[in-house]
């Protein structure tokens, strides 16, 4: 079947039609914004899904990657301010904000945001000693930070993280420094010893004041109490003394009899718990000393009764002769 030329050109329309739809239908993945030209002027930037544009007169411009990304800083050599030289690297992470902006403002972005960071590394690092340098990382991160987010801010970009990785001495400063340490950490034990020393000699002089505050406290103890025995000792012996002059005041002879006894009981003790005293020899004249009990028993049977002294009277006190 022949075909006219008006279904011809038909046919050859509906294709260009739909060559045209098809042209003009854009679809941006997630993630990702694309920027929009016409006849090579920024008109506007294409958000993930399905767009439209005037085929053939509008034309994409720029891809651009809106995640989250991540650019190495490579190593390099800085010197510090107190002359030491040190290799340092990084990283960095980075999200565009504004495609249009990044796309448009700078050209290499990559290398822009890379080169700032390193610039900005060497001069914050340049500014601090080594000491410094070594303990101070996250300073160093937040003021590099800083410094960098703010510079490429213009370009639509946003600087999340900056990270120092490492930071390498020279091997012969290593070296030195690991001495250096050495030396600090004998030190601190040496410091530690002679502390533990001092703290032991503190405790035990505190412990022998303790202990001599505590004995003097029980010699104290014991001679108040002793005092205490000789006092009632005497107010006994005092007692006995006037009980004895009263007897002797009413005219009572057995009474000089018992004193004159007892006195000479407690001399005859003595001398023999003296401990030089061997021999023991009594005086000639016992009688007395028998008169001076037979006296105590008289003393004993006014006292406690006919009966009573009668049976005390039966145990008489027995008396050793040594020779």
């Amino acid at each position: 079947m022949d075909l006219d030329g008006l279904s011809i050109t038909l046919i050859a329309l509906g294709v260009l039609a739909i060559m045209v739809l098809f042209a003009g239908a854009k679809v941006v993945p997630q993630g990702f914004n694309y920027t929009v030209e016409r006849f090579g002027r920024y008109i506007r930037t294409l958000k993930p899904g399905l767009n439209l544009i005037i085929p053939f007169v509008d034309g994409i411009g720029q891809k651009m990657n809106m995640m989250e990304q991540v650019l190495d800083v490579p190593h390099q050599e800085v010197i510090t301010r107190d002359n030491a030289s040190v290799t340092a690297n990084g990283v960095t992470f980075y999200t565009v904000l504004d495609a249009a902006a990044a796309a448009y403002e700078v050209s290499g972005l990559e290398n822009g945001i890379l080169n700032l960071t390193m610039t900005n590394i060497r001069s914050v690092m340049g500014s601090m000693d080594l000491d410094e340098l070594l303990s101070n990382r996250d300073e160093i991160n937040l003021r590099v930070l800083r410094v960098v987010d703010a510079a490429v801010s213009p370009w639509g970009i946003k600087i999340t993280r900056i990270e120092i990785k490492d930071i390498d001495p020279p091997k012969d400063l290593v070296e030195s420094m690991g001495r250096q340490m050495k030396a600090e950490r004998e030190k601190r034990a040496l410091i530690l010893e002679a502390e533990g020393k001092r703290q032991a000699a503190i405790l035990q002089a505190e412990g022998e004041k303790q202990s001599q505050v505590l004995e003097s406290e029980g010699r104290k103890e014991a001679a108040f109490r002793d005092a205490e025995a000789r006092e009632r000792s005497a107010e006994a012996e005092a007692k006995a003394t006037q009980v004895v002059s009263q007897a002797i005041a009413a005219g009572d002879v057995q009474a000089i009899n018992y004193f004159v006894a007892n006195n000479y009981i407690k001399a005859l003790e003595g001398l023999a718990k003296s401990p030089n005293q061997k021999v023991l020899m009594l005086p000639v004249e016992a009688s007395s000393v028998i008169g001076a009990i037979g006296g105590i028993a008289e003393i004993a049977k006014e006292t406690f009764g006919p009966d009573r002294a009668a049976r005390s009277s039966t145990r008489p006190p027995t008396t050793s002769r040594g020779s």
